[in-house]
């Protein structure tokens, strides 16, 4: 009998033990029956904007051989959560993409905003002076709204003259510089920067698929510093 009330009063004492331990851990909302685990790591979803002309948009391409949708599968590849959203306009100029840009920082709150844009501004001719405004509004607007900035760079060809052509290529890293936006000096690069017409389509202009993982090998390292 004196077995039996020891064993009672014995599971009694560790009943309330363990309602205690239940208690404080109701408290500090743990178990007791396990060690305290480290929060787990979240990671936030970058929201990538691009704006851009023709080179962004696959002008002449089936849909998602152009670099952008290139970058998309780096993105997985690398394992970045990001979603990128694709603005670009075939013939668009950067007054053009500075009257788009506002509305498209409301809509989508990116993260990051590409700017590729001011090739067909040379093309028809426009103003160097108005591509540089163009251009440092939209960084500046896009920064104001909280979104980190790669400028992507142009060149023309020599017709232009060397002069022209040189005063074009400078006022893309000069706006980088000035809104201390990351750069790409020449999208272009291994593409366009040989005389060769190999990896262009038939206008001469736009390059075509093969050309475009070359553009992406351009865009990548700058971008990914800014991830």
């Amino acid at each position: 009998m004196r077995l039996s009330l020891y064993r009672t009063d014995e599971h009694r004492r560790h009943f309330i033990a363990t309602g205690v331990l239940a208690a404080v851990a109701g408290v500090s909302g743990l178990s007791p029956a396990r060690a305290v685990a480290p929060a787990p790591k979240t990671f936030q979803s970058r929201k990538i904007l691009v704006l851009g002309d023709s080179l962004s948009a696959e002008y002449g391409l089936k849909r998602g051989s152009g670099w952008v949708a290139l970058l998309e599968r780096q993105l997985k590849a690398e394992k970045i959560l990001a979603v990128v959203i694709n603005a670009s306009i075939s013939g668009d100029t950067s007054s053009g993409g500075r009257s788009r840009l506002g509305p498209l920082l409301a809509q989508h709150q990116p993260t990051h905003v590409i700017i590729e844009l001011g090739g067909n501004d040379a093309l028809r001719g426009l103003p160097l002076e108005l591509t540089r405004n163009n251009l440092t509004e939209m960084a500046q607007a896009a920064q104001q709204a909280g979104a980190k900035v790669l400028l992507i760079g142009m060149q023309v060809p020599p017709n232009y003259g060397k002069d022209y052509g040189e005063r074009f290529a400078a006022l893309f890293a000069s706006v980088a510089k000035a809104r201390r936006a990351a750069l790409v000096p020449f999208l272009l690069k291994g593409v366009a920067d040989d005389g060769s017409t190999r990896l262009f389509q038939a206008d001469r202009i736009h390059p075509k698929e093969e050309a475009h993982p070359l553009m992406l090998a351009n865009v990548w390292p700058e971008l990914k510093k800014i991830l």
